[in-house]
């Protein structure tokens, strides 16, 4: 024995390895897929450790404690920092940790974090105490992200169902064509694909608050309303490093058109891999989609809605107003208009900053449209406040309220300058608000949490709290009526028949005018050339009777100018000179693109090749070149595949390639394609695939 020593001197506890736990605890907070190589794990709920040790750890004598540390400058003010020595019993929502089970020198650990932490990325240390000897050690890294299975968590949902389809499901649908014509388009989100975690973590450290002061914004993290704001700001580029260019103008050359993405895991990872510089381009589905997938990956309950007939109020008067000639042609270009559809996502957490039952679906818009607090971003505002019209509720609730309630009024410009108002009954702002159901492929209509039934009671009470004097003092129109019809068949590349249906419900007949026309258009409004017109000088319209009027619209006239939305625009003007009254009817037409065929060969197997077989007639009389298929699908592929095709493909004739895959999850998950040629763009295709067990 050396001079000096005693015998009951313990030999100084060191940590030898630290186990993560890896498979159990991204079982146990439903981060497997994240937690390959890494610890994800959620707030307010423990995680596990095992720690192996030079010898047996004895309560006594060692004394084990822990800090935990998030950010560039972390504080115990500001809740970036803690430290917490191993107890018997972990604390409630706050950080602790305490043994599990001791077998010989490995000790099980649990460790729980508050609720209320802020997410992020952690360093995790350990402090060693054995007598008057002390050694320090790096456990590691982990992530953590809000938990919507934690009661105590404010994103918290009830219902196992919306946690697995808002947070875990990785595919999805977003809605877009027309209110009379909604079209289902599939979307990748795949947050947990690899590198989309790491990229979600950048795009909060390159925000502007975080550069202004970083300590404040990280401690701020704990806050889902601060997130979704940060998150709303950061998918557009136009105060920042942000992910994404909006483009409207059809002119994407230089980028890839918005119509295009079917997933966002491409364009996140462009943006990382290029340095954060914007990736183009950007509309605002694929706003809504990116915005969607950050929050999902991490763990904020979201959903993308399709609004029909949205409004863009830039004044806030809850009125959008056209001037018109005499033609019906709209006079100036105008940044007020309505939208044939608009995204935006919903997230789910409490408003601990409003008041109670304004808790649940929080909308939110990252497309940048209107500043707010100076930046481009919208939200996130109560759903239940705009159905209330409570337009002072946190934030920007009277430009969400004016998307879904605007009132529109046309005027018409005579020769002599005069104007005058014209009636139309056909647009309706805010229709069909729509999302993906829970665990289904079915849409789901949510209009009614925006809005009372029409003409309730409760709506006109919301239009009084709102100062919405326009619908207030709207008149049902007798007397003369019009509307668009249009026959069953409007696929691309085929020739077809719309309607002006004209009543007259009076005693007397009527001798009118009626401009009849089509003009290709944007989604966003914007109006193209025209693709058919009709002009009756004298009408006869005898009383109490109804007349159709068609218009025929040839494929030779709108193929050269139809954008990648598919819509045309059909604008009928009926002028009763009498009575100097104007009619204005409008209706917006989707043009059904073919079908995308999928053929799985083979049965799907976990980490087993398989061979999808996609195909596509082409519908038109023309040839179609430059022709490729894209295809990507989380948990099917490890990234998107792009085929292109060496010939053209002839009228009637058949597109068709094959593309290999390799699933790495067993389960349901959603193959996704998108067809490109000349001709033909932007045609969407998805197979649901089901994988199963090697």
């Amino acid at each position: 024995m050396a001079t000096g020593e005693c015998p009951n001197t313990p030999t100084e506890l060191l940590m030898e390895k630290c186990d993560v736990q890896l498979e159990t605890n991204g079982c146990a907070h439903h981060t497997a897929e994240l937690c390959r190589e890494r610890l994800v794990v959620r707030r307010g709920q423990p995680f596990h450790l095992k720690l192996h040790f030079n010898r047996n750890y004895n309560a006594k004598e060692d004394t084990l404690t822990f800090t935990v540390v998030t950010g560039p400058a972390p504080s115990q003010e500001v809740g970036t920092k803690a430290r917490f020595r191993l107890s018997e019993a972990l604390e409630e929502n706050a950080w602790s940790a305490s043994v599990v089970k001791q077998e010989n020198s490995i000790l099980s650990l649990q460790i729980n974090s508050p609720a209320n932490a802020p997410i992020g990325l952690y360093r995790l240390t350990l402090e060693i105490s054995s007598g008057l000897q002390g050694s320090s050690h790096v456990l590691g890294h982990f992530t953590l992200l809000f938990n919507a299975w934690c009661p105590a968590d404010s994103v918290y949902l009830e219902l196992e169902e919306e946690q697995e389809e808002y947070v875990l499901t990785q595919q999805g649908f977003i809605y877009q064509g027309s209110a009379k014509f909604i079209k289902t388009i599939p979307w990748n989100f795949g947050q947990f694909e690899d590198s989309i975690l790491d990229t979600c973590l950048m795009l909060l450290d390159v925000n502007p608050k975080f550069l202004k002061n970083a300590s404040h914004d990280c401690s701020r993290r704990s806050s889902p309303v601060y997130v979704c704001r940060v998150v709303s700001n950061m998918v557009n580029c136009n105060d920042d490093q942000g992910v994404l260019l909006g483009r409207w103008d059809n002119k994407y050359e230089d980028g890839v058109s918005p119509m295009s993405w079917i997933g966002s895991v491409d364009i996140l990872r462009r943006w990382k891999s290029n340095g954060c510089q914007p990736v183009k381009y950007g509309q605002c589905w694929v706003f809504a989609a990116v915005a969607c997938t950050v929050l999902r990956c991490l763990g904020i309950p979201t959903r993308v809605v399709t609004n029909y007939n949205s409004a863009h109020d830039q004044n806030s008067n809850l009125l959008i107003e056209y001037f018109r000639n005499e033609s019906g042609d709209v006079q100036s270009d105008k940044s007020e208009m309505i939208w044939n559809f608009h995204c935006w996502v919903e997230s789910w957490m409490t408003r601990p900053d409003l008041q109670p039952d304004y808790r649940g679906w929080q909308a939110l818009d990252p497309t940048p449209q209107e500043k707010s607090e100076g930046t481009y971003c919208c939200g996130p505002v109560p759903v239940r406040a705009i159905k209330e019209g409570d337009l002072k509720a946190k934030y920007d609730a009277s430009f969400v309220f004016a998307e879904v309630n605007a009132d529109v009024m046309d005027w018409i410009q005579q020769k002599d300058g005069s104007m005058h108002k014209s009636t139309n009954n056909s647009l309706v702002v805010g229709l069909h608000i729509s999302t993906k159901g829970v665990g289904r492929d079915d849409r789901e209509d949510i209009t009614h949490q925006y809005k009372y039934p029409e003409g309730s009671s409760e709506e006109r009470d919301v239009f009084t709290r709102a100062n919405h004097i326009n619908k207030l003092s709207k008149k049902k129109e007798t007397g003369m009526a019009m509307r668009i019809r249009v026959g069953h068949s409007m696929n691309m590349g085929s020739d077809f028949d719309v309607f002006a249906h004209i009543s007259n419900n009076t005693a007397e007949d009527m001798v009118c005018r009626l401009l009849l026309c089509a003009l290709t258009v944007s989604y966003n409004g914007v109006l193209g050339p025209e693709c058919g017109t009709k002009n009756l000088i004298s009408l006869s319209v005898e009383s109490f009777s109804e007349k159709s009027i068609p218009l025929r619209i040839l494929y030779e006239k709108y193929s050269d100018y139809l954008t990648d939305s598919n819509l045309i625009k059909v604008r009928a003007l009926l002028v009763e000179p009498a009575t100097n009254n104007y009619l204005l009817a409008e209706r917006d037409l989707y043009l059904e693109n073919p079908e995308i065929k999928i053929r799985i060969l083979g049965e799907p197997k976990q980490n087993r090749k398989l061979v999808a077989e996609v195909s596509l007639r082409n519908p038109l009389n023309v040839p179609l070149t430059g022709c490729s298929f894209t295809v990507e699908g989380a948990g099917l592929a490890k990234e998107q595949k792009t085929v292109e095709l060496p010939n053209s493909v002839g009228p009637g004739e058949e597109a068709k390639t094959r593309v290999d895959l390799l699933p790495s999850q067993v389960g349901l998950h959603k193959l996704v394609v998108n067809f490109e040629s000349d001709k033909l763009r932007a045609v969407k295709g998805y197979r649901n695939v089901i994988v199963g067990h090697p």
